[in-house]
């Protein structure tokens, strides 16, 4: 679409009608991005408020947050078929559509099937809006077509907007009612709707391009595959794993879409993931290292919570204000990654060891100051931090996946792998294992604790023993927090230090194709699809038609 906007002269967005100032057309489908991101369906900081009154428990509301992640994820396989099959009108018009019949559901049902599956479609379609908005203003972000430029622009956008939504959503809870979010971003949506309908023209690219040959089967398995992985690490711990016959169930399904899937890509002209995604140098690396960067950080999801609100006792308002520390350090991660790697051209090495450092200083700050009396404020440095060195690994290796060297057919099943082990996977997996890990480390050393008050105060009443007790598992939990933190320190500065022992001067050259290109490669893909299906039809018809006569000759 971006190849027709600026032939020659200033950018421009036909789309658009001209009594729109062309300075202001970027900003208008920002707005639109910034409305589709808000719109969550399920908001993961309102768990509190929603367990409280509804029959829904913690998991199944981060089940379902998940699941939108879910259906993000697996969107890229697809999403510039499905864009340059859509005009940008009908992409966004539809999107809002069903993001407003998300929101309405999530506000009122209490099925956890039903708020995980309308999650899961809000997740799709939330990514498809951002796509076509995004890849409107691309060349007014970046001419050069620069990815490394440009995704400084999306996470900057994307993981501000999980913190902001965070805050209003809590603010909104605490001034009304939870369910108002959903009904606010509602108004958003329809005023989205309204923009849409007046201010973007039904352009439709100079190529239109069915949506044939895509495999549907597959990208179920896949969504099925991950929905089980999640769910495994979302309920483990309320299940007591796989004694349970729910996690032993779901690991069995997880595990045979897998290889269903793993079997269709041995022998499918074009799988929904191909090998050559799953075998990629750029892509093995991306998984490994987010797998070790998210587990260390994921201590967020277990510990900073139980931390402000039980030991320093924080209300709902004062753990939100949190999310403006971490917000702070996004800006400054984008910020200082576009100055370095995407305009100076920094290593890849050098990013990466310094996100493991940051990450390391965040570690290291709890591990030396965790107490009973830190104030709000003693809490910026590694909030900051974390929220820099999250957004920094982000960015440097969604830009080597653009880097790889896949062919474009391929990249976007990348995209798919990137998203699952990157937003998915860091999300669940790590605060599973740590999780478990906290609860093992809890109960040593609580029994630990107790048997050294009770060895000290033999004669101690039973009128006291409660208050005790709890005494004790409070001290056990500051214990294994800052016995957890240095042990993911250790394996923090591990880590820094085998980055830098390791020699790669790969630099950022990250440039993506002109959408003109994009657009033959796509038709080619369709073409060269409709080809093998009708050779195989000819081959099954000539088949038929062999058995047929001999038949008759006998």
């Amino acid at each position: 679409m971006a190849d027709w906007h600026a032939p020659s002269g200033p950018f421009d967005i036909p789309e658009v009608p001209n009594y729109i100032p062309r300075w202001l057309k970027p900003y208008l489908f920002i707005f639109f991005v910034l409305i589709v991101q808000f719109s969550g369906g399920v908001y993961l900081a309102a768990a509190s408020d929603m367990v409280g009154t509804t029959a829904l428990m913690q998991e199944d509301i981060l089940m379902a947050g998940y699941a939108s992640l879910i259906g993000l994820a697996i969107n890229f396989a697809v999403m510039f078929r499905i864009k340059f099959r859509f005009s940008t009108r009908t992409q966004l018009l539809v999107s809002a559509m069903v993001l407003i019949s998300a929101n309405v559901i999530c506000a009122n049902t209490t099925s956890v099937p039903l708020l995980v599956v309308t999650c899961f479609v809000a997740g799709w379609f939330r990514m498809q809006a951002t796509l076509a908005c995004n890849s409107t203003i691309q060349l007014w972000l970046t001419p050069v077509r620069d990815m490394a430029i440009f995704f400084c622009y999306v996470y900057l956008i994307v993981d501000s907007v999980i913190q902001l939504s965070g805050i209003a959503t809590i603010y909104t809870a605490f001034f009304s009612q939870w369910e108002y979010m959903q009904w606010i971003m509602v108004g958003f949506l329809a005023l989205m709707m309204v923009m849409v309908l007046i201010l973007v023209k039904p352009v439709r690219g100079p190529m239109f391009i069915p949506l044939l040959g895509i495999d549907w089967i597959g990208a179920i398995l896949w969504a099925g595959f991950m929905m089980c992985f999640t769910f495994i690490c979302v309920y483990g711990n309320y299940f007591d794993w796989w004694d349970a016959i729910e996690i032993r169930g779901a690991t069995l399904i997880g595990i045979a879409c897998l290889c269903i899937n793993l079997w269709r890509a041995s022998f499918l002209h074009h799988p929904y993931i191909s090998f050559r995604a799953m075998k990629n140098r750029n892509v093995i690396r991306a998984t490994c290292v987010y797998l070790v960067f998210f587990t260390l950080i994921a201590t967020e999801h277990v510990f900073e919570h139980s931390y402000a609100e039980n030991i320093l006792g924080f209300d709902e308002t004062n753990l939100i204000d949190l999310n403006w520390y971490v917000f702070a350090g996004i800006i400054a991660g984008c910020t200082f990654t576009y100055l370095t790697f995407a305009l100076r051209k920094w290593r890849y090495k050098t990013m990466t060891a310094i996100a493991f450092a940051l990450a390391a200083v965040y570690l290291g700050y709890f591990y030396f100051f965790i107490d009973y009396g830190v104030e709000k404020e003693m809490l910026f440095i590694p909030l900051f931090f974390r929220g820099m060195a999250a957004v920094i690994i982000s960015i440097v290796f969604l830009t080597s996946i653009v880097q790889s060297g896949l062919p474009f057919q391929v990249f976007p099943q990348a995209l798919t792998i990137n998203g699952f082990t990157g937003a998915v996977m860091g999300a669940t997996l790590g605060p599973a294992v740590i999780g478990e890990f906290l609860r093992h480390t809890m109960a040593k050393n609580a029994s630990l604790l107790g048997a050294n008050l009770l060895d000290t105060n033999p004669d101690i009443s039973l009128a006291t023993t409660g208050q005790l007790y709890g005494m004790v598992q409070t001290q056990a939990l500051v214990v294994s927090m800052k016995e957890i933190y240095g042990w993911l320190l250790i394996v923090a500065l591990a880590s820094f230090v085998i980055i830098l022992l390791s020699f790669s001067s790969v630099r950022p050259f990250a440039i993506f194709p002109k959408w003109s290109t994009v657009r033959r490669v796509i038709r080619h893909l369709v073409r060269t699809d409709k080809e093998h299906q009708d050779l195989q039809c000819l081959r099954i018809t000539s088949g038929c038609r062999r058995k047929t006569h001999t038949c008759f000759r006998r």
